[in-house]
């Protein structure tokens, strides 16, 4: 059997289920998963390898339309994984009251020409006729189609598509990657995304899209400590005292989460450092998007 290898990209609406997919597939957590839409902003690069093929997987942010500040970003990130990827996924989520979105987000997977598949996540929706509807619905794509909850059942959802993202990946002389990583992401970059997910955890819906986590310092050469600084940016002063909390409470708990989340991921004890510091507009500015690490990567 010839090695495989290449990028498959994972798409669908906003809460869709691509970072519980993504997490499922590589058998790590890869990806911030909260029922917050927009929790992925970036590509975040999973990987899967074996001793046939090494399947690179991109968890997309949820499709936007928009031409100007983070959101201009994350539909550019959006369409990104759509064209560089070798293969992809179409995340439809069976929760979604409207139909026709979910049929749109195959209508966009098609016109890419290359292999693609779909996964119906949320299987475990209480309405199940609506699977048996959007199974209808897709036959006229052609394509290989799979419903699973990755939530509940990660182990039946590595069964039934890795198989099938074999499939769709190119031929190559050798991995593209590490085979022991299971992540592109820097540790420093991980630890990032689980205080913005923590904070997502903790916060009230209308926060989340104007927060942003700003990494100062991390520094693993502290003996056994790593010692992390870090700023949590919002839009508004209100925002500010919401989550810094009464008395400094509801800070604490992100501290607290975040600090035990990371000490697990780098298997030592973390000094965690946090301050709430207030930028206003800065998902509309192009100079704090770049330094957040919100420019369109090219692989």
């Amino acid at each position: 059997m010839s090695y495989k290898a290449g990028f498959i990209g994972l798409v669908g609406l906003p809460n869709s289920g691509k970072s519980t997919l993504t997490n499922a597939l590589i058998g790590e957590k890869v990806s911030i998963v909260t029922a917050k839409p927009q929790t992925t902003r970036q590509r975040i690069l999973g990987i899967r390898s074996d001793e046939n093929s090494q399947v690179l997987f991109m968890d997309s942010p949820g499709f936007v339309k928009s031409s100007t500040g983070l959101n201009s970003f994350l539909e550019k990130e959006y369409r990104a994984v759509m064209t560089d990827s070798d293969g992809l996924i179409a995340v439809l989520n069976i929760d979604c009251p409207n139909m026709e979105n979910l049929l749109s987000i195959a209508e966009k997977c098609q016109t890419q020409k290359k292999p693609w598949m779909v996964v119906i996540t949320k299987a475990d929706f209480e309405k199940p006729q609506r699977i048996s509807i959007l199974r209808e619905e897709l036959k006229k794509f052609s394509v290989p189609v799979v419903a699973v909850s990755a939530l509940h059942q990660p182990d039946l959802a590595r069964e039934l598509v890795l198989p099938l993202v074999e499939e769709m990946l190119p031929s190559a002389l050798s991995p593209l990657y590490d085979p022991e990583v299971y992540t592109s992401q820097t540790i420093r970059e991980m630890a990032s995304e689980i205080i913005r997910e923590k904070s997502f955890e903790l916060l009230h819906q209308e926060i989340p899209y104007g927060l942003a986590v700003r990494m100062l310092k991390f520094i693993e050469d502290q003996g056994s400590v790593t010692k992390i600084y870090a700023d949590i940016l919002v839009n508004k002063e209100g925002h500010r005292a919401i989550v810094v909390g009464k008395g400094g409470a509801l800070l604490k708990q992100i501290g607290q989460a975040s600090r035990r989340e990371i000490e697990n991921l780098v298997g030592r004890q973390v000094y965690l450092e946090l301050h709430v510091v207030v930028k206003k507009n800065w998902t509309e500015d192009a100079g704090m998007l770049e330094e957040l690490g919100y420019v369109v990567a090219k692989n």
